[in-house]
């Protein structure tokens, strides 16, 4: 298993690959699905925007197995996402969580606009008003988005004593990052 830096320097060679359109596309195929089979050990653990066009496994040019990603509106750290990175980090024990926002969030502009969205699209949005609180009076929604990656990579480990037992022990680097749509370049905050 390699580690936190390893893992780190790995993921940024993929998306330089991406932005330069040179994908490997390596481990995508019938033999390495029949090889995952009995198991898994991604290297490294994404929380990423359900945004159809930020797709952490193209954007990091990573191949079946490689990574853990966990996609819900916004990348928030809500029950559901944080319980699934718990899984992670407990039994996989990836060394790395990138929570990725990204450029143009659909669910921060929504927060950023306010208004009511009905009960469970409100209930997800509040997840996003404390980076919208934090942010500058007259912040772009693009600051919003980073602020948001940064405090959820705060709210993992404070929400969750597994998260926070790993960062502790050492065992877990959490990196926020905004995804850049027009590039694909994926920038470690």
């Amino acid at each position: 298993m390699m580690n936190a830096d390893q893992v780190l320097d790995r993921l940024k060679a993929g998306n330089e690959r991406f932005t330069e359109d040179k994908l490997d596309g390596k481990l995508q195929n019938s033999e390495r699905r029949n090889g995952l089979t009995g198991g898994q050990e991604p290297y490294a653990i994404i929380l990423s925007c359900a945004d159809s066009r930020v797709v952490p496994e193209l954007a990091f040019d990573a191949g079946l197995g490689e990574l853990f990603v966990v996609r819900v509106a916004g990348n928030i750290a809500n029950s559901s996402s944080i319980a699934s990175i718990e899984y992670a980090v407990a039994h996989i024990g990836s060394p790395v969580i990138v929570v990725l926002g990204h450029e143009s969030c659909g669910a921060v502009t929504a927060a950023v606009n306010g208004g009511d969205n009905g009960y469970n699209l409100n209930h997800l949005l509040a997840h996003v008003a404390p980076a919208l609180n934090a942010s500058a009076e007259g912040a772009t929604v693009n600051d919003v988005v980073k602020k948001n990656a940064e405090m959820t990579a705060k709210e993992l480990v404070s929400r969750s004593a597994i998260i926070k037992g790993a960062v502790d022990s050492g065992k877990l680097k959490i990196v926020p990052a905004y995804y850049n749509l027009g590039s694909g370049k994926v920038d470690m905050l």
